[in-house]
């Protein structure tokens, strides 16, 4: 079953140096989707190692199953736009709404 749209929690704003969490899920797909984030339209990148997440300067952790976006500690770096997308490898990949969120 192809995924529907999923529904994201997005905080509009957030203070600086804040434990902030983006939330994105969808529960009609089956298997289970897979969620992507992404910020001002550009795929945020998961969390391999240590040393390339810390030379990329990323501060969040993305979990492509639980559909989670967990920034430790938010900077202003961290404002823009962020939307997610669901995907099951059936159908088209379906994407929630843009939300802005302001640190």
């Amino acid at each position: 079953v192809a995924p529907t749209t999923p529904v994201c929690e997005v905080p509009s704003s957030a203070m600086t140096g804040t434990v902030v969490e983006l939330s994105c899920k969808e529960t009609e797909g089956s298997p289970p989707s897979e969620y992507q984030w992404y910020k001002n339209g550009v795929a945020l990148l998961e969390k391999t190692g240590a040393g390339s997440a810390r030379a990329a300067n990323i501060t969040y952790t993305m979990n492509k199953k639980s559909g989670t976006l967990l920034f430790n500690t938010v900077t202003k770096n961290d404002t823009g736009e962020y939307f997610c997308e669901a995907f099951n490898g059936i159908g088209l990949s379906q994407k929630c709404s843009v939300k802005r969120m302001q640190v």
